[in-house]
């Protein structure tokens, strides 16, 4: 079943602006009514630090590696060509442990990043 109200996006990361969180972390997202998809491009020693959203997470490293820790003491290192699931309200922080490009999938889409209210990003 379609939805009317939906509209067919057609663009290219080329076309995409970059924004500037802080020094060290850039990132690119598009979006539709369901879902997310985000470029981050995270410096050596960026920081993205303890949060969790109601949005469910899929991480796929591009280049690079981030150290993720979890609330339950768990550290995993992603690095390219692996992938990460994150369920919805799980606390989690990251660190880029080298220089890193990451795609990240948002269902559903992350408001906060949207309307510009993602202040823990832009420390």
């Amino acid at each position: 079943m379609s939805n009317p109200s939906a509209e067919l996006q057609h663009s290219g990361f080329n076309r995409i602006p970059v924004e500037q969180l802080n020094p060290l972390i850039e990132r690119q997202f598009v979006h539709g009514s369901q879902a997310m998809l985000a470029r981050l491009f995270l410096r050596k020693g960026a920081i993205v630090p303890r949060h969790n959203h109601h949005n469910e997470q899929i991480t796929c490293i591009l280049s690079g590696a981030l150290r993720f820790s979890f609330d339950d003491g768990r550290i995993l290192t992603v690095s390219a060509g692996e992938t990460l699931v994150i369920p919805p309200h799980m606390f989690h922080a990251a660190e880029a442990i080298e220089d890193t490009v990451d795609l990240d999938v948002f269902s559903p889409p992350r408001q906060d990043w949207i309307d510009g209210s993602d202040a823990y990003l832009r420390k």
